[in-house]
């Protein structure tokens, strides 16, 4: 698929954009969606980068962004191929400089992520993978194939990734329930690919998400060998529901029967 590379180009103009921004605004223009959840002048020029440069491309498809006005779901429902995107995850974590925060691009399949890239500007780490051809990590000038920890339920001391800004009872149960668990903090869609890089073994998320917060980050730890399904269920997350919010879901890397 040559069209991962120009997504990848996107991502990085993007990425420079919000950098750009990080490194030199001193207001960063941050004001409250309908959800009191912050954006910024940096979600907002990255989206227009992202959208344009996926509207420049020889194949168009329908773009479905965080940062665009939501189509009803009468007219997005028949998509077959359209592009879900997050140009800035992670808002929290920009505004607080850590460094935290990723580019996401998804290229979904009528309910099914196909291909995905996520950009971590300030890490300068790129992911990206194609469904069936693997997940690849692309940071300090090589590029490597990305493979989960295989570990049983049982393990003692797995390593649960928790996001730096939700930590709810819910999740502290499901933690509390294994065998020495150990916290690992991450910010934005990180931590899915964290699990892909084989440095965590499980993400639960008892709490609310977004389809464009998950999709590009899901194939890439699904392509390194994890799975995502629904909390509760072995359901995978379903993509261009007519609820754009996600069902709480577990990430895991490469689960062994105990």
């Amino acid at each position: 698929m040559e069209t991962i590379q120009s997504v990848i180009k996107i991502a990085e103009e993007a990425g420079q954009v919000i950098l750009d921004i990080y490194h030199s605004a001193s207001d960063l223009e941050i004001q409250s969606k309908a959800d009191d959840s912050p954006l910024t002048k940096a979600d907002q020029s990255a989206n227009e980068v992202i959208c344009a440069g996926l509207e420049a491309l020889d194949v168009l498809y329908p773009i479905i962004s965080e940062e665009n006005k939501q189509l009803p779901y009468a007219e997005r429902k028949d998509y077959d191929y359209f592009w879900l995107v997050d140009p800035l995850d992670g808002t929290k974590e920009f505004i607080k400089k850590n460094g935290e925060f990723t580019v996401n691009i998804a290229l979904v399949h009528k309910n099914t992520v196909v291909a995905g890239v996520v950009y971590a500007p300030v890490l300068e780490e790129m992911y990206w993978a194609i469904k069936g051809e693997g997940a690849f990590i692309h940071a300090h000038g090589e590029s490597k194939k990305l493979s989960c920890t295989a570990f049983t339920m049982n393990d003692a001391g797995l390593r649960v990734v928790c996001s730096r800004s939700h930590l709810n009872e819910e999740t502290q149960a499901y933690i509390d329930a294994l065998d020495k668990p150990g916290k690992v903090s991450k910010g934005s869609s990180l931590k899915f690919l964290i699990l892909a890089k084989g440095e965590a073994e499980l993400y639960p998320r008892i709490a609310p998400t977004m389809e464009w917060d998950t999709a590009a980050a899901q194939i890439v730890l699904e392509e390194a060998g994890g799975r995502v399904y629904q909390y509760g269920s072995q359901t995978p997350l379903m993509y261009n529901k007519e609820n754009l919010l996600n069902p709480y879901f577990i990430a895991e890397g490469t689960v062994l029967a105990s």
